[in-house]
């Protein structure tokens, strides 16, 4: 069974909270292992960035493809999303 729009910009959420919570909270963020290198957070980041831009581009291709629409989405959570990739694009940029 096909996701929805819902269900995948829900499943998205993850990212936007590791993304801020690392912004907010850098390498004491719950998300951040003990000891991890500044490289290594960002390319959690990066990763969390990455995957966000990947889903904001969910669109079927035509009738039969059963790919939720997320481009054609006005979500709130895709609004989330977006402010994310810029949050964490941001705190990479800040922090190389």
């Amino acid at each position: 069974m096909a996701q929805t729009v819902a269900e995948v910009l829900t499943a998205a959420t993850d990212s936007v909270t590791v993304i801020n919570d690392i912004n907010t909270n850098g390498s004491d963020s719950d998300y951040v292992s003990e000891g991890s290198t500044q490289e290594e957070i960002n390319d959690m980041v990066q990763r969390n960035v990455d995957h966000l831009e990947t889903i904001l581009l969910y669109e079927p291709v035509d009738s039969d493809d059963d790919t939720p629409n997320v481009v054609g989405s006005s979500s709130s959570k895709k609004t989330a999303c977006s402010e994310a990739i810029t949050t964490g694009k941001a705190y990479i940029a800040s922090n190389s």
